[in-house]
Order: structure tokens, then C-alpha cells, then sequence
């Protein structure tokens, strides 16, 4: 099935919550409300004619200074069976960063969820272990918001000491590349 009859076939379905369909270079993207996401996921999953098996993407993109929706979270769907793709776009608002996780629908949306709720700080409702998973637990903000300090955080992470500790320690295990010559491979 072609993805612009998928988001046809979305729209006819869920009419309320199908804010846009656009089309560029082939790839449909589907502009939705984040309120029923799990449903739409589940149904988009469990249709047989449809059959989305494989979650290839989830991510976040911050719009800093739009009007209400700041934030998108953007899931790219394909069907394994059917060779199709589709791109979901749900709109979460600064003042609700939350939205249903698709955990459900998609075991592996875990760690993709877990990764844009520490770069953006958006909640998955839900989500059975929502922590951090590249920054520290003890980071304060959230590092791919366009609002965060190009330089970082105004005050010095309180785990950096620990960290140069560690490594003045563990300096005796450093790699030391023998030179060409005297019995290394030449590096």
C-alpha cells in the first residue's frame, strides 16, 4: 500500500485526531494529536492490511518559540510484510510534556523513549523504567532543547570531580603506542 493511501486510510478512521498529511520526496508524514497515539499505534500495528511490525525510529524535536505545540515527537513506522513506511508526528505542548508510550505496541520503543525524555524532558506515561540513559541521573536540564546553554549548565556538574579522580587513578592503564621501529606496528 502506497503511504499516502495509509494516512488516507488513518484519516478516514481517526478524523479528529489527523491534523495534517504532508507529502515530500515519496515520504508521507501524518501531523496527529498526542491523546490516543497508543491507539492509533496499536491500530496501525495490529491491521492486518497495515501490519506496522517495526518501529525503525522514535525522536523529538524541539520548536522553540511556536506558538503552543513546542514540541514533536516523531515515530517512523514500517511493515516488514508489506513494505511500507509511514512517518507519525504527535505535537506535545510545553506546558504538558507528556504523551502515551508506545512501549505496548513496540517493545523496542523503550530506549528510544527513554532517550528523548533525557535530551528533551518529554514524560512517557507509562513507560516501565523512565530514567536517564546518556546524561547522569543527577544532570539538571536537558540537552537538546534549543533553550539549553550552548556551553552547558550555568553551575559544574557535581559528579565532575568524581570523574577526574577516576581518571588521574586508572592513568597507569592508559594505551601506549609503541613506535614503528622498535617492535610495534608502526601506529
Amino acid at each position: 500500500m502506497e503511504p499516502l493511501a495509509v494516512a488516507q486510510r488513518l484519516k478516514e478512521r481517526c478524523p479528529e485526531e489527523v491534523l495534517n498529511i504532508t507529502e515530500f520526496r515519496g515520504q508521507v508524514s501524518v501531523v496527529l494529536k498526542k491523546d490516543r497515539i497508543l491507539e492509533i499505534c496499536r491500530y496501525l500495528h495490529d491491521e492486518p492490511e497495515l501490519y506496522f511490525d517495526y518501529l525503525k525510529d522514535l525522536c523529538g524535536v524541539d520548536y522553540l518559540g511556536k506558538k503552543g505545540k513546542r514540541f514533536e515527537i516523531v515515530y517512523h513506522l514500517y511493515s516488514i510484510r508489506h513494505r511500507h513506511m509511514i512517518r507519525l508526528k504527535a505535537e506535545v505542548t510545553e506546558d504538558d510534556c507528556t504523551i502515551d508510550s508506545v512501549m505496548p505496541v513496540w517493545i523496542g520503543a523503550n530506549w528510544h523513549e527513554r532517550e528523548c525524555f533525557d535530551m528533551y524532558g518529554v514524560v512517557f506515561k507509562g513507560h516501565p523504567d523512565l530514567r536517564r540513559l546518556l546524561m547522569p541521573e543527577d544532570w539538571e536540564g536537558h540537552p537538546l532543547r534549543k533553550d539549553y546553554p550552548v556551553k552547558g549548565p550555568e553551575k559544574e556538574w557535581s559528579g565532575f570531580v568524581e570523574v577526574l579522580e577516576k581518571a588521574e587513578r586508572f592513568k597507569e592503564f592508559q594505551w601506549v603506542s609503541i613506535k614503528a621501529g622498535e617492535g610495534g606496528r608502526g601506529e
